[in-house]
């Protein structure tokens, strides 16, 4: 019998519960959402600064005269802009969204917007900061996803993003949050279960103990009131 850190892995669990893949996934009506909040601000109630608990722009200029921010999931990029406008010229700013700017406006110097799949689209270079912001709700290989972000960040880089461990499951249907925040911990992610905010503070090439089996865009609505996403795995030594 499986024990509480042993999944099943018999045949067929992956086929019961209808994963989907990654393309599947993002044509469903939980992902391609362009009604959810896409207008966050950098600052005030609805804001960068109060979701992630810090002054983005702070970290920013103290990292580079020439600072970068590469936010994930970035909505209309309204952040983004305002950040533009309070930067160097130098600085370098890039929103990568599935569904892309909605409303059609000019883009200011060094804000580059770009409408891609966020688990396919690869950082030209590295980045000061890279947000997240209640983006990985809406993924199907959450894991890869952060240990790609590892690798994209700048010696002095931060990544911050919200994640929420009952969203990751193993394939029998148990939740695999206990043995999730243990490896993300053991690779040098801190987390605050309190604001569900994963950081990691420097590059590093992360590699986790799990293999992804596909995700459930049907799974309900997560702490945020939303509807979300499961994401299935298998320990990788299965």
């Amino acid at each position: 019998m499986p024990t509480a850190s042993t999944p099943s892995t018999s045949a067929g669990r992956e086929a019961a519960l209808r994963l989907c893949t990654d393309e599947a996934l993002r044509a469903s009506t939980v992902v391609a959402n362009n009604t959810m909040n896409r207008e966050r601000g950098l600052t005030g109630v609805n804001s960068y600064t109060r979701e992630l608990g810090f002054d983005l722009l702070t970290h920013l200029s103290a990292c580079s005269t020439a600072p970068s921010w590469l936010d994930l999931c970035s909505g209309e990029g309204r952040a983004l802009r305002q950040a533009a406008s309070q930067l160097p010229g130098s600085a370098v700013l890039t929103g990568v969204d599935l569904v892309g700017p909605i409303a059609e406006a000019p883009l200011p110097p060094g804000l580059d917007l770009v409408t891609a799949s966020v688990t396919d689209w690869e950082a030209p270079r590295a980045y000061d900061l890279i947000t997240c912001v209640h983006g990985l709700h809406y993924l199907g290989d959450q894991l890869r996803m952060l240990t790609r972000a590892a690798s994209w960040l700048t010696p002095a880089g931060l990544l911050a993003a919200h994640f929420d461990p009952d969203s990751v499951r193993w394939t029998d249907g148990r939740p695999a949050a206990r043995r999730v925040l243990a490896a993300l911990r053991a690779a040098g992610f801190s987390y605050d279960s309190r604001h569900h905010r994963l950081t990691l503070r420097g590059p590093r090439a992360v590699r986790l103990p799990f293999r992804y089996a596909g995700a459930d865009p049907g799974a309900g609505p997560n702490y945020t009131g939303q509807p979300a996403v499961a994401s299935y795995y298998t320990p990788a030594d299965d």
